[in-house]
């Protein structure tokens, strides 16, 4: 008991692990009975021991192993998730179990392998039993071979796969173990119950002794079918049934699906093994020889089943000696060789089908029986192989052959075809033409020949029944027809000829004959009415009969008043008529009495025409009866006025007889008039008709040539009618129309093209009119062509195409063209594709046969010479048109090659082979291509470019298709292979593919197929089917059956059928009623708890997994509604979408239960982010939106647990390729900082920041400077440094977006904490700092107009969003109210759709104002300013006061955001607008008590300022259409502005120095336009702004001074850092002006000038890549101007000099405006002060148009800036001198007291100096 104190305490689980064999057996004892007890199959207990299971079984310790198995059974029966454990739990029982000399541990794990199957996992048992008969020991292998052997008995086939087992029998009869041996013996006896006969072949090999005593045991076996006793879960029903059927007596139903031996054979491939010298040996002179070479070949073709591959060789080899051979026993030899191929190969056959069958056919003319009987065989093999379909153009060309014995063959050959056909493989389109043949064979003079078609036509008639078959008998007389009807009877029974490998059922031969059954006695009401022609005295007579007297003595009077009311009174009588006592015959000939048709009266002859088609459409209107009046009709359908009753007439008698036979009947009467009008009439009548009744059965053929006739009418309505006649032909035949008329007259073919273009993509109307007769037959008929054509239009459109008149151009592909196709050079296979597509040009539309075409053009399509590949693509793509539905016997051996070529590497020429492809598809339809294995053969070849087009082709075409052939399972592998390629273009493809196979397949066979994959290759394959399975299309819908009571018939049966959904529907309501979530108190704590005790997953994947999926269903079950709990784990998107809809409704209602569940829902919106359904994600979007709301208004927070399971899954939406999703992410992620800590958001969006999505880096980097921005720098976890070198790293990123995010996230730190940001985020590479640097200096002008004074960390945190307008990150609002800032915002941008738009920098973030409700005010008020008296007349600049507006009380407390809007509009591309903003913000400025509004944001109204100015210069002056006094008058505005911005010294103060840099430019340049244009602008605004300027400029030049004499270190470090990249552009623009040839002075100023102003600059960097000459050039002339400062310096000459102490020469700056002046054209008057005084210097320089272009440059270096605003002075002084005024400054005086003119004296004498150095 001591050592049962270690154990005995310890819980069930532990103990069944426990290293003691004791502890164990009690933990499985406990087991045992805790498993009996549990009565919930889906409780939580289970999963405790789902991997306990394998170490139940395969225990150690055989006591405690026995009670593990016994505990391991009732697991594997009860518990729901024990499928899981299948694989390993049987492998354990095989290898550890079944080897015990115990029976009842063998007993038990039998018993555990076949409660496995019962659960559904058969396959696994099986495979896992299998893999056990190749143990070493033979226990293991006889208890696995008892288990497979009981598993089949009990199970049955169905369940139990017999292919795998049947292939180790032969295996296990060679075991040296007789209990193995004899455990087989009985394997093989339970197996033969199941399939009888079709295990023989299998077992051929085995022992002779074996394979007797084999076969006595077969023999003593009962014929009656084993029955299924065990079933599965699944299969409850059956065993119900089973159970009733047992507890009666009786016996089931049920039977056995018969097995196929050829599919448990193994493929044998036997072309390699065929001799070597076979094919010289076939060709020999001596027969024996060629004996010998069939002879091997025959051995080899023996085996039963054969390995596919190219025969295409033997085939025509074969083909030869059946064909040619005058030996019969050869041609019996070679027949039976085809007939063997024809048998191992089946469905691969069928390529070569097509080649073999024309000579099979026409070697029938042998009488020999033993031949005969061999090309039987050899048929019959092939047929199989092939469809009727494709042979049909083939047996057709033979059925008219003189020779008898091969008439007789084909209809007996026919006849056992027909036996092995449905209704659905013999459409009506194929069993028209073969009836027709055969009807011609049942007059033929041979007795044999006549019996064979009595057969053929009887057994058709069996097969597909009477309605089928009867309307083309119409013509066979009764004697006949009785024959072919008796045949029907007996041919089934009397002569059940059976094929060589037929694989038709019982089944197949009984559906037609029932479906027959029921509806002979309709199809004989049906049938035609059929009348001979009656005499006139007979038809007088019956027509008296029902006619009143005086009605047939007025026929024929002379007054037409008389004969008038003689048709009254017959149209009477006709109307009262029964319908089968209606003479029709006999009363149309009565109407055609004298005067008949030639009546003179138009009344009478109106009321004539309408009696026929009273008589028409109520009586039974024979063809007889219709040949009486139609040419009276035709004579009057030109008529103007009886034209409408005779039309009228020809329809109804098209209803009665048919439109086809009607329209040949009345077209040829009109042609054979010669009145123009009726044949123009009669073409109107048909055109109409057409459209009524549709294109089904019209003769093509015979209209074509009277169409043509009436096209070279001279009547011009007789060409209209038939130009408009060919246009609704178009119609229903296409472009195939437009071939019968190439040979016309161009005119005329460009009427026909136009009427053609007319009708171009309209599509035939649907019939409203149709045939009386045929009305009910036809119904069915439609469907099966529709399906049979398998999209390529009805079955009028196959008729066009089967009447078309076509060549036969066998005998043009001679043998030597082939050749030559085939030729070393390509020049002369050039020349054979050139012959033959002009053969096929030539012909137009061709047969079937084409001889050896198809081996030419499919070896040119692997031809190295790229370029007769895409010949032989264009020829194939020809003949396609040219043979229409033929094509269909070439797909295997011309259209498989065009999917080769998909495979070439060069783009065109797959384009080529793609257009092909579907120019054959839509001729032959998808079914050829996906039957058999070719199609999975092509996917086989790992070629990506292969795959991807064909798998893309599939993905389009699959989707169209009602059925398809189950051969399509076949190609599953290839797509799961291609589901893993290494090509992301292939996968892509495959995944698009996934869904159109699985409509077609179902998810369950393809999730089997996936179950044989490798576990790696498993997983991912499921999780694409599951996802597969949401997106996959509906079958298209079967074609609608248009008809008269037919179509009345549908919206009643809908009606009916929708009465019990609705109910149904009410019903769901009704539950649908109470609450979606259910309040459980704890619930969530209990969960959480849970999850932290991990006895819950984690909630914590990359993919969703299924034990993800099955622990959330378990938790919702207890707190979602149960119709909620199935919408929202439906595999359909659409319910998904429900659901949600229903929780947004319920969102406020049930707003407790919804945080109560809050941790579930957002765990299910997790699972839909892994979803590609773009509708289901935006609707997880708009509820998460409206969810957050709710919880920051109920002022919930989310806890960890919730944050961790959902934040992660929401972040990975936010790199979303849609713009639509990232913007509802974002919109989210500012929500969810209101209910969960900002500070722990942000590790989420660091983590965000590492994956591989460039989109989800770049928008994480986005939201993080959000962050940053709105919750300050403490924000960033766990630490800003740790945070801000992560982020940084990002700069440096490959992606730009991802750069240009990281770049502003480091900027918003910037803002926040300054300098110190470059402590935080380390060391980076120079190219990244200086891109940094960069971005900071460009951000610095934003952040200038910010407000002075920084809000505190406390209230930076409590706001929603920053209220900076130019901050870089701004988040749009999730929700935007549809204020009136949105209003203007749209009448703005409705009234300037074409002006330019403004810079960023300028406009107003409207976002930002609308989402700072708290501080913006009446806004409007601004935008509806009373301006009127601003605008007429402006006189901006005059110093006059104006009213002030009341609107400015509320602007005075305005925010700086408002103040931006009219800020923004200085800058508009509308002058109006721009002169509105200039005036408001005049009257600010004019006032003291306003003025303060504009403090901070001086900098910001000059750039807009110079922005004005410069679009000034750029558009309003080049544009003519603008008046030049609008232009003036925003001149005086911009002037007035700053002369009242700069008269207020506190407002002057704060402009920064480049902005007035930049003003200062632009201001000079409005002085030199007025210097050139006296009129143009005031010069006392220019003097009294210049002043204000300097006073500006001088105090910041103070200001900066004293600012940088305290500077400390930190900031001259910054400043070193700011300027490194400065210097580089300034010394960059210095030394290309030196390059030019104009500025090359001007350069060296300014470079002598920024020596002297940084000593230490160095030079090097920049003249190391120059020539040695330059580089000298550029010292010398350093040293000139070294020397020429020294100078002035010695004559006390004071140059003005600007704040960096630039020198100035102002003489030569007024000798270039002088200059300039006279080019221009201006006289040098006294208004331009000094320059009349300066003489002429001789030295030339360089000219400055760019300062009076019309385009001025944008921006100006900064040295360049401070020589301008000397200038500036300069002039102004002597402007002043001249008119006697006083200087600007009286500090200033002295700098005049030196004469300008002894000033240019020295000036010129040194630059004369400089002229004669040497250069």
């Amino acid at each position: 008991m001591g050592d049962d104190s270690e154990w005995i305490k310890l819980p069930t689980d532990q103990k069944c692990e426990h290293k003691v064999w004791k502890a164990r057996l009690s933990g499985y004892e406990e087991a045992l009975k805790l498993f009996q007890r549990i009565k919930d199959e889906k409780s939580p207990e289970w999963g405790k021991y789902l991997g306990l299971i394998k170490k139940f079984v395969t225990d150690s310790n055989v006591v405690a192993q026995l009670k593990g198995l016994e505990a391991a059974l009732v697991f594997i029966e009860n518990a729901h998730v024990a499928g899981k454990t299948a694989g390993e739990v049987v492998s354990g029982v095989v290898t550890k179990v079944f080897n015990q000399p115990k029976a009842r541990a063998k007993e038990l794990g039998t018993d555990i392998c076949l409660m496995y199957m019962e659960i559904e996992k058969a396959e696994v048992v099986q495979d896992e039993l299998l893999k056990g008969l190749d143990n070493k020991n033979p226990k293991i292998v006889v208890t696995c071979i008892e288990t497979l052997r009981k598993a089949l008995s009990e199970y049955g086939s169905k369940i139990v796969t017999l292919k795998p087992v049947v292939k180790v029998l032969s295996k296990q009869f060679e075991s040296r173990e007789k209990a193995v041996r004899d455990e087989v013996k009985l394997l093989a006896v339970e197996i033969y119950k199941w399939i009888r006969d079709a295990l023989r072949p299998p077992l051929q090999n085995i022992n002779s002794v074996q394979l007797k005593e084999l076969e006595e045991e077969w023999m003593k076996l009962p014929s009656t079918p084993p029955k299924q006793t065990r079933f599965l879960r699944s299969q409850l029903d059956l065993k119900a049934k089973f159970e009733q059927h047992q507890a009666q007596g009786e016996q089931s139903d049920e039977t056995v699906a018969a097995v196929d031996p050829y599919e448990l054979l193994e493929a044998v491939e036997i072309l390699s093994k065929i001799p070597k010298d076979f094919y010289d040996k076939i060709e020999a002179k001596k027969w024996q020889e060629r004996r010998e070479a069939l002879e091997a070949v025959e051995a080899l073709t023996k085996n039963l089943k054969l390995e596919n591959g190219d025969y295409g060789d033997l085939v025509r080899a074969l083909k030869k000696v059946v064909g040619k051979d005058a030996n019969v026993m050869l041609v019996s030899a070679a027949a039976k060789c085809l007939a063997a191929l024809a048998s191992g190969l089946r469905k691969k056959f069928g390529t070569y089908a097509g080649q073999v069958v024309p000579t099979i056919l026409e070697k029938f003319k042998e009488k020999k029986p033993q031949v005969v009987q061999a090309l039987q065989e050899a048929i019959d093999a092939i047929f199989l192989t092939t469809t009727l379909q494709n042979l049909s153009e083939d047996i057709l060309g033979v059925m008219d052959n003189k020779n008898p014995s091969i008439k007789q063959q084909v209809s007996l050959f026919l006849a056992r075809s027909f036996r092995h056909c449905t209704q659905a493989t013999l459409p009506k389109s194929v069993l028209k033409p073969l009836c027709a043949a055969l009807i011609k064979q049942v007059n033929d003079s041979a007795p044999e020949v006549r019996d064979a078609a009595f057969e053929a036509l009887g057994t058709a008639l069996k097969v597909v029944g009477e309605k089928a078959v009867n309307p083309f008998l119409s013509d066979v007389d009764k004697l006949k027809l009785d024959k072919v009807r008796t045949m029907s009877t007996v041919v089934l029974e009397a002569s059940r000829v059976s094929f060589l490998q037929s694989s038709a059922g019982p089944s197949k031969k009984s559906k037609p004959t029932s479906a027959v059954g029921g509806k002979t006695k309709k199809n004989l009401d049906n049938k035609e009415f059929t009348e001979s022609e009656l005499s006139i005295e007979v038809c007088e007579e019956r027509a008296a009969s029902v006619l009143p007297a005086s009605c047939g003595q007025q026929l024929d009077s002379a007054n037409w008043k008389e004969r008038l009311a003689s048709m009254e009174e017959f149209q009477r009588a006709v109307e009262t008529m029964d319908k089968v006592e209606m003479p029709c015959q006999a009363l149309v000939r009565m109407l055609a009495k004298k005067p008949g048709w030639k009546e003179t009266n138009f009344q009478v002859m109106q009321m004539k025409l309408h009696i026929v088609a009273l008589i028409a459409q109520r009586g039974q209107f024979s063809k007889m009866s219709a040949s009486v009046v139609l040419d009276g009709l035709v004579d009057k359908i030109g008529d103007v006025k009886c034209g409408g009753n005779a039309k009228e007439g020809l329809t109804a008698i098209s209803e009665a007889c048919s439109l086809p036979w009607t329209a040949e009947q009345v077209v040829s009467m009109a042609f054979a008039q010669k009145n123009p009008k009726n044949q123009a009439e009669t073409l109107n009548w048909l055109a109409n008709a057409m459209k009524e009744f549709g294109f089904a059965g019209i003769n093509v053929k015979g209209f074509i040539n009277n169409v043509k006739t009436a096209l070279g009418a001279t009547n011009p309505a007789v060409r209209t009618a038939a130009i408009a006649l060919l246009g609704v032909m178009f119609l229903y035949m296409g472009a195939r129309l437009r071939m019968f008329f190439e040979d016309e007259k161009p005119a005329l073919l460009a009427q026909i093209d136009a009427e053609i273009e007319k009708m171009q993509g309209q599509s035939p109307p649907a019939p409203i009119k149709f045939t009386k007769k045929s009305a009910a037959e036809e119904e069915g008929d439609e469907g099966e062509e529709q399906e049979e054509d398998g999209g390529r239009g009805g079955g009028g459109a196959q008729d066009i195409i089967d009447l078309m008149p076509r060549t036969d151009i066998s005998d043009k592909i001679t043998a030597d063209l082939v050749s030559k196709s085939g030729d070393k050079n390509w020049k002369i296979r050039k020349e054979g594709l050139d012959e033959i597509a002009a053969i096929i040009s030539e012909a137009k539309f061709i047969t079937a046969n084409i001889g050896d075409l198809p081996l030419a053009l499919k070896a040119r399509l692997s031809d190295s010479n790229k370029i007769l590949v895409q010949q032989t693509l264009t020829i194939l793509q020809q003949l396609s048109t040219a043979m229409g539905p033929g094509l269909k016997q070439h797909v295997k051996a011309m259209g498989f090659p065009v999917i080769t070529v998909l495979g070439d590497s060069k783009a065109n020429v797959r384009a080529a082979a793609m257009t092909t492809l579907q120019a054959w598809v839509e001729q032959t339809g998808m079914k050829d291509w996906l039957e058999g294995e070719d199609l999975s053969e092509e996917l086989k070849k790992e070629n990506p470019f292969l795959r991807q087009e064909v798998l893309g082709w599939l993905a389009e075409k699959l989707p169209t298709l009602r059925t398809v052939p189950g051969d399509l399972m076949m190609c599953v592998p290839q797509l799961y292979s291609c589901l893993e390629d290494r090509n992301g273009d292939v996968r892509k493809k495959a995944q698009d593919a996934l869904p159109t196979f699985m409509m077609h397949l179902g998810y369950d066979k393809m999730d089997k197929a996936a179950g044989k994959l490798k576990t790696a290759s498993k997983d991912q394959v499921l999780g694409m089917l599951e996802k597969a399975r949401a997106l996959m299309p509906a079958k298209p819908a079967a074609p609608a059956k248009a008809g008269g009571g037919r179509g009345s018939a549908e919206p009643s049966r809908a009606a009916s059928a929708g009465k019990k959904p609705a109910a149904k529907n009410q019903k769901d309501d009704e539950d649908k009623s109470g609450p979606i979530f259910i309040l459980i108190p704890n619930a969530k704590e209990q969960r959480i708890k849970e999850e932290k005790q991990l006895k819950i997953l984690k909630w914590n994947f990359t993919t969703p997994r299924d034990e993800y999926l099955e622990q959330l269903k378990t938790q919702i079950s207890t707190c979602f509604a149960k119709w909620l709990q199935d919408e929202l784990f439906h595999i359909d998107f659409q319910r998904h979408v429900k659901a949600i809809g229903v929780m947004i409704e319920r969102l406020e209602s049930e707003s407790e239960a919804t945080i109560s569940c809050l941790d579930l829902i957002l765990k299910w919106f997790t699972l839909r982010f892994f979803d590609t359904n773009t509708t289901v994600l935006m609707k997880v979007l708009e509820y998460l939106k409206l969810m957050f709301a709710m919880l920051n208004r109920e002022d919930y927070h989310l806890t960890e647990y919730e944050a961790n399971s959902f934040i992660p899954y929401l972040i990975l939406k936010v790199g979303e390729s849609k713009d639509v999703v990232r913007k509802d992410v974002r919109a989210i992620l500012a929500m969810l900082c209101k209910v969960y800590p900002a500070s722990k958001v942000f590790p989420f969006l660091m983590d965000g920041t590492k994956s591989k999505n460039s989109k989800q880096r770049a928008e994480c980097l986005e939201e993080l400077g959000c962050l940053i921005e709105g919750y300050g720098i403490n924000v960033c976890q766990p630490t800003p440094a740790k945070s801000l070198k992560e982020i940084a790293v990002h700069i440096g990123d490959r992606d730009t977006s991802v750069r240009n995010a990281a770049l502003n996230t480091v900027v918003a730190v910037y803002n926040v904490c300054g300098e110190q940001v470059y402590k935080l985020i380390g060391n980076l590479s120079e190219k990244d700092m200086s891109m940094l640097e960069e971005r900071i200096k460009r951000s610095a002008k934003k952040t200038t107009t910010a407000a002075p004074a920084k809000p505190s960390a406390t209230e930076r945190s409590q706001r929603e969003h920053p209220t900076n307008p130019n901050s870089t990150f701004l988040r749009k609002p999730a929700q935007e109210d549809p204020n009136k800032l949105n209003q203007a915002r749209q009448n703005a941008q409705h009234s300037e759709p074409s002006h330019p738009s403004i810079p960023k920098e300028f406009q107003l973030d409207l976002d930002m104002i609308e989402m700072d409700q708290s501080r913006v005010c009446e806004l409007p008020d601004l935008v509806q300013h009373e301006l009127d008296e601003l605008l007429e007349p402006i006189m901006i600049p005059e110093p006059k006061m104006r009213s002030v507006s009341p609107h400015f009380d509320d602007l005075h407390n305005s925010t700086a955001s408002t103040v931006n809007f009219v800020i923004s509009q200085v800058a508009s591309g509308d002058i109006s607008n721009s002169i509105q903003a200039l005036a408001q913000i005049d009257e600010l400025l004019r006032q003291e008590d306003k003025a303060e509004v504009m403090s901070g944001h001086i900098d910001q109204f000059l750039i807009a300022t110079f922005m004005q100015l410069r679009l000034i210069y750029s558009t309003h002056m080049a544009d003519e259409r603008l008046d030049k006094k609008d232009i003036i008058n925003l001149y005086s505005c911009i002037i007035g502005n700053m002369v009242s911005l700069f008269s207020m010294e506190s407002l002057a103060r704060e402009a920064s120095m480049g902005v007035l840099k930049d003003l200062l430019h632009d201001m000079y340049t409005i002085q030199i336009i007025s210097s050139s244009n006296e009129e143009f602008l005031n010069p006392q605004f220019c003097s009294e702004l210049e002043a204000h300027l300097r006073r500006a400029v001088k105090h910041s030049g103070n200001v900066s001074g004293l600012k940088s004499d305290r500077g400390n270190e930190k900031s001259s470090l910054r400043t070193d850092q700011m300027t490194k990249a400065k210097v580089s552009d300034i010394l960059s623009e210095i030394f290309k002006k030196i390059g030019s040839k104009e500025n090359t002075k001007e350069g060296l100023t300014e470079l002598y000038e920024y020596k002297q102003k940084y000593s230490d600059a160095e030079l090097e960097p920049f003249l190391k890549s120059t020539s040695l000459f330059f580089q000298s050039y550029v010292e010398q002339g350093l040293r000139i101007i070294e020397s020429e400062t020294r100078i002035q310096t010695s004559h006390g000459e004071d140059f003005s000099l600007s704040s960096n102490n630039e020198e100035l020469k102002p003489a030569v700056y007024y000798e270039r405006l002088k200059i300039l002046r006279q080019k221009q054209g201006l006289a040098n008057n006294s208004k331009v002060g000094v320059i009349a005084h300066i003489p002429d210097e001789p030295q030339q320089r360089p000219p400055m148009s760019s300062l009076l272009s019309s385009k001025p440059p944008v921006a100006s270096s900064t040295d360049m800036l401070h020589s301008k605003l000397s200038q500036l002075k300069e002039s102004r002084e002597l402007y002043q001198q001249e008119h006697n005024t006083h200087s600007y400054a009286p500090t200033q005086a002295h700098t005049r007291s030196a004469s300008p003119a002894g000033n240019l004296d020295d000036l010129k004498k040194r630059l004369e100096r400089i002229r004669s150095k040497p250069q």
